[in-house]
């Protein structure tokens, strides 16, 4: 990895006020075009900061079902080149030979989660259901929203990346991973609880970005039972977390949060148990 671009950047900028205009630095996010190819195959590129790529390769890998398990991924080498960024992975078979035979290509732009997919039945794939998992309390929930925001290195620089954490009662936040692309954050989230062996169910995604379909897809496919967000879901994200058993909660604030699907795993006392 030695080489790859800080994943903050310091530019010059002139600030226009109503009181006149200075020049000045500003920071911003980094953003490169990473590649993800398997056993010398181009399967994707996606827009993302370039930090935390381990995590990435292996949470795309899940949350895209390329592979079922970490430890279907051989080996892993981080390529950095001056156009981009390249993710050699291997794959072990019989796994190397399904993929094969399902190549597709992936190439969109920032917050695009489902660009460059080739038929209809790719993009409204069912999602995996989850386990029954953990209940949670109100104060729960308040805790895991606002716990993130001292933990948001790039975006208290910036003021422009997304974030993914992964919340648990006696641990509080375990995980939390920042980009451009909210679905890049949710992937890199995937692979850190991944590389961890940590439970999707044994806690709680949350989500500084709105959620679409495909963020539903992902968190089903981290065995998630809880998903918050600060945002409004979609209509289709709302059913298909209905669908994948999820308890989707959104638009949560610092009064509180509203509930959308499934919603007997919030209690007023914890009953915790897992399936």
């Amino acid at each position: 990895m030695i080489g790859l671009r800080a994943p903050v950047q310091r530019v010059a900028r002139t600030a226009w006020r109503a009181s006149g205009h200075a020049a000045g630095e500003r920071a911003i996010p980094e953003e490169t075009a990473v590649a993800f190819t398997y056993n010398g195959v181009s399967y994707a590129v996606m827009m993302a900061t370039p930090r935390d790529l381990e995590d990435f390769a292996v949470g795309f890998s899940l949350t895209e079902r390329v592979i079922a398990l970490p430890s279907e991924l051989e080996s892993l080498e981080i390529v950095d080149e001056e156009i981009g960024i390249q993710l050699r992975m291997r794959l072990a078979e019989p796994r190397a030979r399904e993929v094969a035979a399902r190549r597709r290509h992936l190439a969109g732009p920032t917050g695009c989660g489902l660009c460059g997919i080739e038929t209809l039945a790719e993009a409204m794939r069912p999602a995996p259901v989850v386990g029954e998992g953990l209940r949670f309390t109100f104060d729960d929930v308040m805790r895991a929203t606002r716990s993130l925001a001292s933990l948001q290195e790039i975006n208290r620089e910036t003021r422009a990346v997304h974030a993914a954490a992964f919340w648990q009662p006696a641990r509080g936040v375990v995980a939390l991973r920042e980009d451009v692309g909210r679905h890049n954050a949710l992937d890199k989230l995937a692979g850190a609880l991944a590389n961890e062996s940590v439970s999707g169910a044994s806690g709680i995604v949350v989500l500084t970005s709105r959620v679409s379909v495909e963020m539903v897809q992902k968190a089903a496919a981290i065995g998630a039972g809880v998903v918050v967000a600060v945002s409004a879901p979609t209509a289709l994200a709302m059913r298909t977390a209905e669908a994948a058993g999820i308890t989707l909660a959104a638009i949560a604030r610092d009064d509180g949060f509203e509930v959308f699907t499934h919603p007997h795993r919030i209690v007023e006392e914890r009953a915790a148990h897992v399936a």
